[in-house]
């Protein structure tokens, strides 16, 4: 890429990041939202809040949200910020999720992931596991509900504590 190309790819990003940050403010979507993580607008901080009538239910999520330079036609990687207690969720809070890498496409967006991700904690991918407990616990709604509150509890108290 030339040196006059960066700028002007540089622009286009942040550009683009910005009117996707217009359209969630002007029209929001119930149960997500993301914004620049403080002066940056490359990195942000997204919120789902977990989709009524399901284990998630009354909890609220953290990610953060980094945009490659050739975003959008490269996925930005997201990662959970709160820890998350699902098969489809690593520990270290990656997130297993097909547009998130082969089914990206520049077509998608913010809103897009987020509302994917909200859905993937209803739906998860028991096929494709980051996290087997979850996974093998997930056919049993009521015990997965018992373990995800002791993990999603302990880890609460953990960051309001400054133990992480």
């Amino acid at each position: 890429m030339s040196t006059e190309s960066k700028p002007r790819a540089s622009q286009a990003l942040a550009k683009r990041l910005q009117d996707e940050l217009m359209a969630l403010t002007m029209n929001p979507e119930v149960g997500v939202s993301a914004f620049p993580d403080g002066d940056t607008l490359y990195r942000w901080v997204g919120t789902i809040e977990g989709p009524i009538n399901t284990a998630y239910d009354g909890l609220t999520y953290k990610l953060t949200f980094v945009f490659p330079s050739d975003y959008p036609f490269k996925p930005p990687t997201v990662m959970f910020r709160t820890p998350c207690f699902h098969p489809n969720v690593s520990k270290t809070g990656g997130i297993c999720l097909d547009i998130l890498s082969s089914k990206w496409s520049a077509m998608l967006d913010i809103r897009t992931i987020l509302i994917s991700i909200r859905s993937l904690l209803a739906d998860p991918n028991i096929n494709s596991p980051l996290n087997t407990t979850a996974a093998t616990l997930w056919a049993d709604q009521k015990e997965f509900r018992k373990v995800l509150l002791e993990e999603y509890n302990r880890d609460v108290r953990k960051v309001t504590d400054g133990n992480s």
